[in-house]
């Protein structure tokens, strides 16, 4: 086994879905076959809606286990690697910091950039390097309400997950948690409510949209900041978001003193930036499977 790099952005042309699926050519199928079983990070480059295009964050946003490797029956000589686990950082590292390079084979000796490794879509990683930039993916300021829940006056202490130890479950509830209050900015989806209580702390939950038991992963795409209430109908399949991001409301089995709660085609409240949108698959899986329906 081995650890890897894993380059993808949402304007790819592969057929990618980061939490579930990486797709690639021949040329990086040993890299790939390699880290199955093993950990590997996602890296956003700098092009990302074009060849001319410069907005990429050019940085580690995310990381997850390769599960297996498979042929793409439909396109010879590409493959799939399914992964598992997925779960984005509190921040994205940057692949240089000054001086220092967190991939050591992306920095010449002369200490420009080696664009010519920059080039190779998948990389292998050293294990002190993964480990390394998964430090640095989940060091994070603590909120103002964590630090007097812990005791700790100002100024704000830091918290650092330490690599390979941290992906518990209560690490990783803890993770998709802040990652979904942060993306809807502590304010419902379906109610657009934002309460903070007198500690500071958001009132606002994290819900799954395919549920964790049905495999759905630790991803801000698969997530929906909704109050408790809200919460609640939304776990129980008493209302469900159809493809245009708008409410459904199942026709029976709604509390009446919830009625007024959530309105049937009510547009649903999205974070301002695009790529935390729900994603089509988990709103889908969560209709048929979940969603009570409206007959």
């Amino acid at each position: 086994m081995a650890k890897a790099i894993f380059t993808t952005s949402e304007s790819s042309a592969y057929d990618d879905q980061p939490e579930v699926r990486y797709h690639f050519p021949r040329t990086y199928l040993r890299q790939a076959q390699a880290a199955v079983g093993d950990w590997v990070l996602y890296y956003e480059p700098r092009r990302i809606k074009g060849p001319t295009s410069s907005s990429g964050r050019q940085a580690y946003f995310a990381i997850a286990q390769v599960r297996d490797v498979v042929p793409d029956d439909a396109k010879p000589g590409h493959f799939y690697a399914h992964v598992t686990g997925f779960l984005e950082f509190d921040r994205p590292v940057r692949f240089s910091e000054g001086a220092h390079y967190y991939e050591s084979g992306l920095r010449k000796a002369d200490g420009s950039t080696n664009k010519g490794a920059f080039g190779r879509s998948v990389r292998e990683l050293s294990d002190a390097e993964f480990d390394a930039i998964v430090q640095a993916g989940f060091t994070r300021e603590l909120e103002p309400w964590e630090n007097t829940a812990m005791g700790v006056a100002e100024p704000p202490i830091v918290y650092t997950a330490r690599p390979r130890v941290e992906m518990t479950r209560l690490f990783r509830d803890d993770a998709f948690r802040r990652h979904v209050r942060e993306a809807y900015d502590n304010t419902c989806a379906v109610t657009g409510l934002r309460l903070i209580n007198g500690g500071g702390r958001p009132e606002v939950q994290a819900a799954h949209i395919q549920p964790v038991a049905r495999e759905g992963p630790d991803s801000v795409r698969n997530g929906l900041a909704l109050t408790g209430t809200v919460h609640w109908l939304f776990d129980r399949g008493l209302i469900s978001v159809d493809e245009d991001h708008r409410l459904l409301v199942a026709r029976s089995g709604l509390p009446e003193a919830m009625s007024g709660l959530v309105q049937s085609q009510r547009p649903l409240r999205r974070p301002s930036r695009q790529e935390w949108w729900p994603h089509p698959s988990y709103l889908r899986y969560h209709r048929e499977h979940v969603f009570k329906g409206t007959g």
